[in-house]
């Protein structure tokens, strides 16, 4: 972009409020004469120094403008930039942010992804996201809120907002639990292998939908058992969904209750190790069962 004016004064401000939102990875160019000044889009490393920032992995759990946040299996939430030079890589193939192949437009809520980032003063930027395919077609359907399976089926599809008050519109086909220690939020071993475990069972169920449902034992304050009932009901949903593939849009939205529903006394060390746990529970509709 070129932008002249007999004032320098005049001809830098029209440069500057030429400059794209993505202004970090944007050089500018300024002739101290009383030339030209013109702004290009690359930016040479001395003029934006940037390190290497952490690998960030989870599930994209909200987008804004070119920020994307994304929340990972304990759920913890990270925010990061993407910008024109983000790489966005699939499982069969790379394609550029502006290849018109596969850009920003297909980062969707809910797809599981693997971001390498840069650290800046401004926070992470995005260098190259992937995702499987397969991963993408089911934030796909998601969106459209359709699926392969439920197509056509009104019971189902209100099952992709279904909530604990809904519970009543479901038969109860097993539940499994996992346990925590005293205020984490952490997956033993045991409770990864019990998950998949279940996951694959429920593959042979019919119209099987998860709901998952995390509690906490009556340790701590009211406030901090409910964030931490919801942070372990979130990290035993996405490892159902990124280490088991069980579908996202077999899922029902996962739930804190705190120290609601005991399943034991809270009086004793052995009664709190029972309270301190995910729920996961394989449902079927009653419109749907037997079908």
């Amino acid at each position: 972009m070129r932008a002249i004016s007999g004032r320098p004064g005049v001809a830098l401000l029209v440069a500057l409020l030429a400059v794209p939102a993505g202004g970090a990875f944007a050089q500018q160019q300024v002739n101290p004469s009383d030339g030209p000044i013109t702004v290009n889009g690359q930016v040479p490393a001395e003029a934006a120094p940037m390190t290497a920032g952490p690998d960030v992995k989870g599930i994209i759990s909200a987008r804004s403008g070119d920020r994307m946040q994304v929340t990972a299996a304990d759920g913890s939430n990270t925010v990061v930039t993407i910008n024109d030079a983000t790489r966005i890589k699939a499982s069969n193939g790379l394609f550029g942010g502006g290849s018109g192949k596969l850009g920003a437009e297909s980062l969707l809520n809910g797809l599981p992804v693997t971001i390498k980032t840069w650290q800046t003063a401004g926070g992470l930027v995005a260098n190259q996201i992937s995702f499987r395919n397969n991963d993408l077609k089911t934030a796909v359907m998601i969106r459209n809120g359709t699926n392969q399976r439920f197509d056509e089926q009104a019971a189902a599809t209100e099952a992709l907002r279904g909530r604990m008050g809904d519970i009543d519109k479901y038969n109860i086909k097993s539940t499994t639990n996992v346990y925590f220690d005293t205020g984490k939020a952490v997956l033993s071993a045991k409770a990864k292998d019990d998950l998949c475990a279940t996951a694959s069972a429920a593959e042979g169920i019919n119209n099987a939908l998860m709901l998952v449902v995390g509690y906490t034992d009556s340790t701590g304050s009211d406030d901090f058992n409910q964030t931490l009932s919801e942070k372990r009901a979130a990290g035993v949903m996405n490892y159902l969904q990124q280490a088991c593939h069980w579908k996202p849009y077999r899922m029902l939205t996962p739930t804190g209750m705190a120290k609601a529903d005991p399943v034991a006394s809270n009086d004793t060390p052995e009664g709190k190790a029972q309270n301190r746990r995910v729920s996961v529970n394989i449902l079927v509709s009653k419109g749907l069962d037997g079908l």
